[in-house]
């Protein structure tokens, strides 16, 4: 691994001229210096100055030729400086103080020294020199380096204080473990353990935060793992730690249902997953546990699991304050059905129960197809052969009646206007059986989804229930 180096930016040197010219030492530190070592790319800059950060970035901004607009957060003392290139925040050197009951920090002006001391890990407390007598020189008071050539995470000062001082950091650590593939260093992760309490202070919005981030890296499992074994997941998600155990009776035994949602994870993240496809790999055996059951004669069932864990679906994204809106349904859809598609690889794929998957799953279907095959872990390679060969008929199934008879996100042409209007009925439970009839009848082949077609068929309904017909009209 090569040591990192500036980028050659003229902005940098813009930034030592104007830093050099206010008297304050300066330094790019943290993340960028860090992924520049792991030759990762990075957007964001931080600028440290011993001085006035918002002074000096009105200065780079005036320096500019474009003059971008400086965002100035004074609570904070922070400015952010948007280039081209990068955007950069600036903000003075600082040390902090903590109470024990609080997250908010004191803070004050500080040295070079404290401001690295307060950083969270040492791969993070790397810093590169804006100043002219030494002008992109290295600066590595805690060996951030050589940590992250032996991939680790540590923290540059006592883990106990660095945890206690901002108990999300536990979280980020974990976080960066999965992202870099990195080991936690042991004395960091047992004080991870020994402070898990402390992120009971942190705010849900923040806890989130880290823990989709954690969701997104390459290979979800690991965190997970790490946060379970630390006692961090039964503190933030208890809903999922609870998956984590295996029940036997004599010789019936049910798989581990947490150690199999994080290989579904991780094949939903390897597939190319996006962030809600990942947390419906999260929470599609989410109510297993509540649906366990023992049966002599088959051993455990989940019946109904899929139901119950669509329906808790809304209080767990309320909970973790995730979005309600369409990400939360997609989540919530995909939970319900994701044993339909395995149901239908079990049996002879009919016209009608492809029909019936295409109607419910609507634009999901793809993305649904996808995580059913994410579903399949078994060891037995010849069985999960097996079982996507089946998925292939399926998909191909899929296609070729989504072609003939244009199912996706479909709506009955006869709509429950059109029955009361033809049978002169108001809103009632005979409105919709008529209604949940016809729609069967699409679904089942017996007819299309044509209006002429389907008008008939609701007469024949109606007739057959001894309804007067109204005003009606065999064309729309």
């Amino acid at each position: 691994m090569k040591l990192p180096q500036l980028p050659e930016l003229p902005l940098f040197h813009t930034i030592a001229d104007a830093a050099g010219e206010l008297g304050y030492p300066a330094y790019v530190i943290g993340g960028f210096v860090r992924d520049l070592a792991l030759e990762r790319p990075s957007k964001d800059v931080d600028v440290v100055c011993v001085g006035d950060g918002i002074r000096l970035a009105q200065a780079v901004g005036q320096r500019l030729p474009s003059r971008p607009r400086v965002t100035v957060f004074k609570n904070f003392g922070t400015a952010m400086l948007p280039t081209p290139e990068v955007e950069i925040e600036f903000v003075g050197a600082r040390k902090e103080s903590y109470r024990a009951e609080s997250r908010k920090p004191e803070v004050e002006a500080g040295t070079l020294e404290e401001d690295l001391a307060r950083r969270d890990f040492t791969i993070n407390a790397l810093g590169l020199s804006l100043n002219p007598e030494d002008f992109g020189a290295l600066v590595d008071r805690y060996d951030g380096i050589g940590d992250l050539r032996r991939k680790i995470i540590r923290t540059p000062l006592d883990p106990d204080i660095t945890f206690s001082d901002d108990p999300l950091r536990m979280m980020r650590a974990v976080r960066f473990a999965a992202q870099l593939n990195f080991d936690i260093e042991p004395d960091t992760f047992d004080a991870i353990a020994r402070n898990k309490e402390r992120i009971k202070i942190v705010s849900q919005e923040r806890i989130t935060d880290e823990l989709n981030k954690l969701i997104l890296a390459p290979k979800p499992s690991y965190g997970f793992k790490l946060l379970f074994s630390s006692g961090l997941l039964q503190l933030i998600f208890p809903r999922m730690a609870q998956l984590q155990g295996v029940e036997k009776r004599g010789q019936h035994a049910h798989k581990d249902n947490f150690y199999h949602t994080l290989q579904v994870l991780d094949n939903v993240a390897e597939a190319g997953g996006d962030l809600w496809l990942r947390w419906a790999a999260i929470l599609h055996d989410i109510a297993k546990p509540a649906t366990k059951r023992f049966d002599p004669r088959v051993g455990w069932t989940f019946h109904g699991h899929e139901d119950k864990g669509a329906r808790w679906t809304p209080a767990i994204f309320t909970d973790l304050k995730l979005p309600l809106g369409e990400e939360m349904r997609q989540v919530q859809k995909l939970v319900r059905l994701h044993l339909r598609p395995i149901a239908l690889v079990k049996e002879t794929v009919t016209d009608s129960a492809v029909r019936r998957l295409l109607f419910e799953a609507g634009d999901e279907i793809d993305r649904l197809m996808l995580l059913c095959k994410a579903d399949i872990t078994s060891k037995d390679h010849q069985r999960v052969a097996r079982y996507l060969r089946n998925f292939e008929r399926v998909e191909e199934k899929l296609k070729e009646v989504e072609e003939k008879d244009h199912l996706r996100n479909f709506k009955p042409v006869i709509t429950g206007e059109v029955i009361m209007q033809t049978f002169g009925l108001k809103p009632s439970r005979e409105v919709g059986e008529l209604k949940e009839a016809v729609l069967e009848a699409i679904l089942d082949g017996k007819i299309r989804n044509e209006y002429e077609e389907a008008f008939a068929f609701l007469l024949q309904q109606g007739q057959a229930k001894g309804l007067p017909q109204g005003h009606h009209s065999l064309t729309k």
